[in-house]
Parts: structure tokens; C-alpha cells; sequence
């Protein structure tokens, strides 16, 4: 730990694409009782509908929520468009079967939800009308981030909404506290108060801002602790950036 000065590097314990199993299907169902605690849904909500507004309100739309876990923060977004007659239809894509499987089993009655098992860097060009990025890009590295930024940006077609945790001491106090108490999952433990440290500041998103084609980005901070960047479909963004040029891999939302 450095203090929170810097964001953190370690890996996450989700980041290991080769663990799995029962302890990381009962971590998904512990994090949705962290995102109901630290109201992560929130943020992702605040974003979409700016993204909607500035569209111009159109009466049906689609999401792609990338590296969504079990998708829970996504029930706020169907609620919402239900008292604003929106056709809202949601597809909920994860590198990792384990997060698929929840994510089917938490929405079987919902038809209005997709579940894909799929890759961002593999992800095709304008495939939803916004993606959003849910406690998600802090599991990469920051020299990675622009090339991530720019692939969720290619695969819309309208905008983006990446919500993500500010790095702040008071926060990674909360988080290593509530953790503590409401579960015993390694994942849990190890990978709440290290997604702290991952986080973000301001001055990390204007410098993120300035390295990637699209520069219409919005940077909004929002309780708890988060951050809200949204940023519009431009002409300019590049051809999609595939799996082994960024160096990375799609993480899941912890």
C-alpha cells in the first residue's frame, strides 16, 4: 500500500481467468449485497440517462454492460426505463462462465436481458447503442486504459458510461470494513479494499482524457465514492483494438 497516492498494481484474485469455480460464484452473490450496501447502481443510472437525454430521449434503446459480473447493478436501469416506457434491452457479457451462469440465473424471467460470454477487445463495432463499464477498467493497468476506453467507444453507437471507484482512504476503510463483515469468500476480502486502491482520481481521468481520440469526456463525481465518465460516439475512433494489442484481458466488475 503507498498510501492510495498511487493506484495500486497488484492483481485481483478475479483476474486470474484460470481460478473459479464455487468460490467465485458465491463471491458474485456477495458482491451483489456489497453494490445494495455501497449503492452501486446509482452512478451507472446517473449516466445512462445523460447519455439518453443528450440522445434525445429515443423510446428504445440497447445497453451492452461489459465485464458485468452477474449483472445486478442493471435491475435500477430496468426499473427505470419501465416508468419512462422505454424498450430497453440489455446484453450482459463476461470473459468468465462462473459470472455468466449467475448472471442467467439471477435474470431467467427477465426478457429483456441477454447473457454472452465474450471478450472486450473482441467485442464487434457498434454492437449496442450505449456500453457501459461498471467497476470494471480499474482491473486494468493504467497504460491500458486508453486502449480500453477507445474499444468500449467502438463498440457503440452512441456513447459510453464507465462508473468507477474513487481512490480514497475513507472508502478503502469502509470497504475493508463491510467486507470483513459480511463475508468470509477469499475473493471478497482480497479484492474489495484492492479495487479501492485500484481507483481512481480526477487528475487521472483528465490525463486519460488527453491520450485517447474521443476528448469529449465527462467526468462527474457522484456518492459513494464514484465517478461517473461519460463521453459520446465520435467519427474518429479508431478501428477496434483486438485482444493481444491492449496486453490485457476482460475482467469481471469487483
Amino acid at each position: 500500500m503507498n498510501g492510495l497516492k498511487r493506484r495500486a498494481a497488484e492483481p485481483e484474485l478475479m483476474d486470474d481467468l484460470s481460478s473459479g469455480g464455487a468460490g467465485l460464484r458465491e463471491a458474485l452473490r456477495h458482491l451483489r449485497l456489497l453494490n445494495r450496501i455501497f449503492g452501486a447502481s446509482g452512478p451507472t443510472l446517473y449516466g445512462v440517462r445523460r447519455i439518453w437525454e443528450e440522445a434525445g430521449r429515443p423510446k428504445r434503446f440497447t445497453i451492452l454492460d461489459i465485464g458485468s459480473g452477474s449483472g445486478d447493478v442493471n435491475r435500477s436501469l430496468l426499473q427505470w426505463a419501465d416508468r419512462h416506457r422505454i424498450g430497453l434491452t440489455i446484453t450482459l457479457s463476461d470473459i468468465t462462465e462462473e459470472a455468466c451462469e449467475e448472471a442467467r440465473l439471477l435474470y431467467k424471467r427477465e426478457p429483456r436481458i441477454q447473457v454472452v460470454r465474450q471478450d472486450l477487445f473482441q467485442l464487434p463495432e457498434g454492437c449496442a447503442d450505449i456500453v457501459t463499464a461498471t467497476q470494471f477498467v480499474h482491473h486494468f493497468p493504467s497504460e491500458e486504459l486508453p486502449q480500453v476506453v477507445q474499444q468500449l467507444l467502438f463498440a457503440s453507437r452512441m456513447g459510453i458510461v464507465i462508473h468507477d471507484i474513487h481512490r480514497h482512504w475513507l472508502a478503502w476503510l469502509a470497504v475493508w470494513l463491510v467486507t470483513r463483515s459480511i463475508s468470509r469468500n477469499r475473493y471478497i476480502r482480497h479484492d474489495g479494499p484492492l479495487s479501492v486502491a485500484k481507483g481512481f482520481r480526477t487528475a487521472e481521468w483528465k490525463t486519460l482524457s488527453e491520450s485517447i481520440v474521443a476528448s469529449n469526456l465527462s467526468v462527474i463525481w457522484r456518492p459513494l465514492f464514484r465517478y461517473v465518465v461519460t463521453a459520446h460516439k465520435s467519427e474518429n475512433v479508431p478501428s477496434a483494438i483486438r485482444h493481444g494489442d491492449a496486453g490485457g484481458k476482460d475482467r469481471t466488475n469487483v
